[in-house]
């Protein structure tokens, strides 16, 4: 059976919260975590699945909604410079300092490592922030610009499992 073929609940109308995202969101940031959490020696099954959960269910609420705000904002247009520019910066205004540090305690949490979470995640997630700018301008400017809505999601969720072995690798270097 075709996902597109499944009937969709009511309360999934009013939000794009589509079974389409909530799969990329199982797996894809699932597998880009769990190789973040093998290169720091974290990789856990819990840690995992909770990062499928999260992926499946927050994130894939969250994320198409406000790349769709985006298009409501800029009326859909992706036609001057001006235009481009601010999809980007919007998008990249999402994924600010409070995400990272709020993805960065949401991994403490489904680790058990609450001891973890503390005020100085907010510096972590400012300094990580800082030194991806450069990626995450074109990231953000390449599916904002060059995607049609219904694959931004998808290709948010491959950016973000990339990212979220620099995420992982970051809270260990930027402590």
């Amino acid at each position: 059976m075709k996902l597109e073929n499944l009937p969709t609940p009511k309360w999934m109308k009013r939000i794009n919260y589509s079974y389409e995202n909530i799969i990329s969101g199982i797996f894809i940031y699932a597998i880009g975590d769990s190789i973040a959490a093998f290169l720091t020696g974290n990789f856990s099954v819990y840690r995992m699945l909770g990062i499928a959960l999260i992926g499946s269910t927050l994130y894939a609420i969250e994320i198409p909604n406000w790349f769709l705000f985006i298009d409501r904002i800029t009326n859909g247009r992706v036609q001057n410079w001006k235009t481009k520019i601010l999809r980007m910066l919007l998008a990249m205004a999402y994924f600010n300092p409070l995400w990272i540090a709020r993805h960065i305690a949401l991994v403490a949490i489904i680790s058990g490592k609450w001891y973890e979470i503390s005020w100085s995640l907010l510096n972590t997630g400012f300094t990580s922030f800082i030194y991806q700018i450069p990626i995450t301008i074109l990231g953000n400017y390449v599916i904002q610009n060059k995607l049609e809505y219904k694959h931004r999601f998808l290709a948010n969720c491959i950016y973000s499992g990339l990212m979220a072995i620099y995420f992982a690798l970051s809270a260990v270097w930027f402590k």
